[in-house]
C-alpha cells in the first residue's frame, strides 16, 4: 500500500510539472506572428492542428513530455499496487502542484479561497489513504475488450467538443481527456502478463492497446485544452474525468474496497476532493505576467484576451 501511495504522489507532481511547462510551451507558440494571422483570419473556435503541433514542438511542451512520461508509468503502476479510487484521486492532486507550481512560473495569483480548496484536497487525500483497503481481483474478460471500445468512443467525444463548442472548451476537452486518461487507469490495472512480464499475454491482450491509446489520445486532448484556456482551468476539468471514472468501476466492477468501517469516511474524502478541484477551477484568480502584456494578445480559437485570461477555462 505505502509503495502505491509513493508512486502515485510522484506521478502527480511529474504531471503537474508538465501541465505548467506545456502551458508555458503553448502560450510561446500563441506569440508568434505567423499563428496569429492564422487564428486572426479563421472563425473556428479550435487550435488547427498546425498550432497543435507547434506547439508540442516547442523546447518547454519537450521538457514537460518528460515529466509526463513520468508520470504515466506512475499511473500504471499506482493502479496496480492500490485501490483504483485511491490512486486516481492522487494522481489528480496534480491539480494543487500546477496551482503552486503556476504561481512560480506563470505568476498566476492564488486567492484565498484556492488555498482553502487546496487544503481540502490534500485532507482529503489523507482521508482517503486512511481508509483504503485492498484493491480488488476480479478481472472479466468482457472488461478488456470494454476500455478497448471506451478509450474510442471518448476521444471522438472530445473531438466533438473541440468542433462544436465556441465557448468552455478548455473545460470540456480537459474532462474528456481526464476521462480517456481514466480509461488508461482501467487499462493499466487489467492488462495480462505485467507482473510476470509476460511478453505474450500482454500482446495478446486488448487493455494493453486499450492502455497506449487512452495514453495518447488523451495526451492531445489535454493539449488542445491547454491551447483554448488557462492551465489551472483544464488542469480542473481534467481531474474530474480522471479521477471520477476509474474509481466507480474499480468499486463496481474490479472489486476495490475500503477498510472496514470507513466506507462513509471515504465517500465524504473523494467527494470533498473533487469538489476541491472544482473550487480551483473556478478561481477568478489572474495571471500577471499575461495581463502585463494583454494588448499583444490576439483573440480567436475561444482564447480571450489576455487581460481576461483566468485560471477558470
Amino acid at each position: 500500500m505505502t509503495a502505491g501511495i509513493i508512486i502515485a504522489v510522484i506521478g502527480s507532481f511529474a504531471f503537474a510539472a508538465a501541465a505548467v511547462l506545456q502551458a508555458l510551451g503553448a502560450d510561446q507558440v500563441a506569440q508568434r506572428a505567423a499563428v496569429r494571422e492564422e487564428r486572426r483570419q479563421s472563425s473556428k473556435a479550435h487550435p488547427s492542428l498546425r498550432s497543435t503541433v507547434a506547439t508540442m514542438l516547442t523546447v518547454p511542451f519537450l521538457v514537460g513530455f518528460v515529466f509526463d512520461i513520468i508520470g504515466f508509468v506512475a499511473t500504471i503502476l499506482s493502479a496496480r499496487l492500490i485501490p483504483l479510487f485511491l490512486s486516481q484521486t492522487i494522481i489528480s492532486a496534480r491539480l494543487v502542484a500546477t496551482a503552486l507550481l503556476a504561481m512560480v512560473v506563470l505568476h498566476v495569483r492564488l486567492a484565498m479561497r484556492d488555498w482553502v480548496a487546496g487544503t481540502v484536497v490534500v485532507a482529503s487525500l489523507v482521508l482517503l489513504a486512511v481508509s483504503a483497503g485492498s484493491e480488488g481481483a476480479q478481472n472479466d474478460r468482457w472488461m478488456h475488450w470494454a476500455v478497448l471500445v471506451a478509450g474510442p468512443v471518448l476521444f471522438g467525444l472530445g473531438l466533438m467538443c473541440m468542433r462544436m463548442l465556441h465557448k468552455h472548451i478548455a473545460a470540456a476537452t480537459g474532462l474528456m481527456a481526464g476521462a480517456v486518461f481514466g480509461v488508461m487507469a482501467i487499462a493499466s490495472r487489467l492488462v495480462d502478463g505485467l507482473d510476470e512480464f509476460d511478453l505474450m499475454a500482454m500482446f495478446t491482450d486488448p487493455a494493453l492497446y486499450a492502455l497506449l491509446f487512452s495514453g495518447i489520445t488523451g495526451f492531445y486532448l489535454f493539449t488542445v485544452a491547454l491551447q483554448t484556456g488557462s492551465v489551472n482551468g483544464a488542469a480542473a476539468a481534467l481531474v474530474v474525468g480522471q479521477t471520477v471514472l476509474p474509481g466507480a468501476v474499480g468499486i463496481i466492477f474490479l472489486g476495490d474496497v475500503t477498510r472496514t468501517g470507513w466506507g462513509p469516511v471515504a465517500i465524504v474524502a473523494f467527494v470533498a476532493a473533487v469538489a476541491g478541484g472544482v473550487a480551483l477551477a473556478s478561481s477568478g484568480a489572474v495571471t500577471a505576467v499575461e495581463s502585463a502584456d494583454a494588448t499583444n494578445m490576439p483573440t480567436g480559437y475561444g482564447h480571450p484576451p489576455r487581460e481576461q485570461r483566468q485560471m477558470t477555462g
